[in-house]
């Protein structure tokens, strides 16, 4: 029998759609009602996109000649080819864990957390844990992202560690976070069951550098591996992500199933027919050209919340660089800010109507929402609330999505729509390598590498340093001569 996935039709009507009428100016200044804010819109010019041409084609030839090659950090967009047994051995794997656990946590931190957490969020019912155990399709699901003490200590009052798997993701190793907590947990499970503790662990590493590899083969701990080539933030789509995925009853296959097919849509040549692209070509427009340093990423569903916080670490840690590759100092990026309809329109529309023009608001929309709920007719002596009933909270959610968009295009704010037609694991597949491939793409024209984060290693040396870690001597004399805070900027 034929997976859905590999059928055309259910395919091409799972295609996510991708509307930036509302970055361009030819539709956005007919809206706007301030005359004076037609000239700060920022709004983008299919002149400005044809002056791009030169600059795009020469960004996506170089592109093309580093995709799925390791040494260009780019063996993430060959993921969905090249994983075959891999996948396999996660869904066998899985199955045991789903028949001998009750909790199956993740300890890592990033892109080894953020990816697994959007995932969860978007494809299994939203209080997941709390649903009787028959009803779950896997074991309770834990991340754990975070060394807050009073949070480790929280996670183990309401887990039984001897019934729990815990898998550890770092890819070197050396990742401070993940490792202090697995101490803590290898710990804990030597106390509790002996020889024997290894069988609650698996790892997700590399095949043969870095600490935890040498860590689980000494201990003898089961082991999935990060390919070469795949950063931690473009690693969901590997078993750092299918492997969560896959305990928690979610259709690996499908998923990447959806990864290829935007990989496919992505290799088309002409930028108006690949939205991946044109997306990417757009941002560095609205970035360079049009100082829109903020994007606002705002789905309009309680699935899609987290694949917002998924996105900002891709979106900033991969585009926000100070240098470039010829070694100019550049210092671009754009600031990613994640927010979620209809919730922020209460918190956060105020600023993005009428504060400043220096933002494009992205929403994400959904088709067609998992069920439908009916509000019921009711106060019929208040019109302000009856006129409510015989509608549905799908109609609502849709009205506020339409309704947000027109309010700041009345106002100039520049905004852009991803629409997919569901949320499954096909569509989140699609979505997830779209901004993959979108931020690949302004990398390029930034002139930056787009998968390294030398910001990022500052600061692990600077807390290597303070906690006494051996050949990081000079970086804590460094910090040691710091000058003393002023006390009189303390109050």
């Amino acid at each position: 029998m034929m997976n859905r996935y590999e059928d055309k039709n259910f395919k091409d009507s799972m295609r996510i759609k991708y509307d930036f009428n509302n970055l361009m100016d030819t539709v956005i200044n007919e809206q706007v009602k301030d005359k004076a804010d037609k000239k700060k819109t920022g709004a983008i010019s299919r002149a400005d996109i044809e002056a791009m041409m030169d600059k795009y084609n020469a960004a996506r030839k170089s592109m093309e000649a580093k995709i799925g090659k390791a040494e260009f950090e780019m063996a993430w967009s060959n993921l969905a080819y090249n994983q075959d047994e891999i996948v396999e051995d996660i869904i066998e794997y899985s199955k045991k864990v789903q028949k001998k656990f009750d909790n199956f946590v993740v300890l890592g931190i990033g892109g080894s957390a953020l990816g697994p957490i959007a995932i969860q969020q978007a494809l299994n019912h939203m209080k997941y844990n709390d649903l009787p155990k028959k009803e779950r399709k896997g074991p309770k699901f834990f991340v754990e992202d975070n060394v807050d003490p009073e949070r480790m200590q929280a996670l183990l009052d309401v887990i039984d560690i001897r019934k729990t798997c815990f898998n550890v993701i770092s890819k070197s190793g050396g990742t401070s976070e993940t490792m202090s907590q697995y101490l803590i947990v290898s710990d804990l499970l030597k106390k509790a069951l002996g020889c024997k503790w290894n069988n609650n662990i698996v790892a997700t590493t590399d095949h043969s550098k870095g600490n935890l590899i040498k860590i689980a083969q000494k201990e003898n701990i089961k082991t999935f591996y990060i390919p070469d080539g795949v950063g931690g933030r473009f690693s969901e789509i590997c078993p750092v992500g299918l492997l969560p995925a896959a305990v928690c009853g979610i259709d690996i296959k499908e998923m990447l199933a959806g990864v290829a097919y935007m990989d496919e849509i992505s290799k088309e040549k002409d930028v108006f027919k690949n939205p991946a692209h044109m997306a990417g070509l757009l941002m560095y427009i609205a970035m360079e050209k049009k100082s829109k340093n903020i994007q606002v990423v705002m789905p309009y569903a309680d699935s899609l919340k987290y694949m917002a916080d998924w996105h900002a670490q891709l979106w900033a840690e991969s585009l926000g660089k100070k240098y470039s590759l010829d070694g100019k100092a550049v210092n671009v990026g754009q600031t990613p800010v994640k927010a979620l309809g209809v919730t922020d329109q209460h918190s956060q529309v105020q600023l993005y109507a009428e504060g400043p023009f220096d933002k494009v608001i992205t929403f994400i929309g959904v088709g067609n929402y998992r069920m439908e709920y009916a509000i019921p007719n009711g106060c019929e002596d208040i019109p302000d609330v009856a006129f409510l009933g015989g509608h549905t909270l799908n109609e609502l959610i849709q009205s506020e999505l339409d309704a947000t968009e027109y309010a700041l295009t009345v106002q100039g704010k520049l905004n852009q729509r991803i629409t997919l037609p569901e949320v499954n694991a096909f569509t989140i597949g699609q979505l997830m390598y779209f901004f993959m491939m979108q931020t690949a793409v302004a990398g390029e024209l930034l002139n930056i590498n787009a998968f390294n984060q030398p910001g990022v290693e500052e600061g692990k040396n600077a807390t290597y340093a303070l906690l006494g870690k051996k050949g990081f001597e000079e970086k804590k004399a460094e910090l040691n001569a710091r000058p003393e805070k002023d006390k009189e900027y303390i109050l």
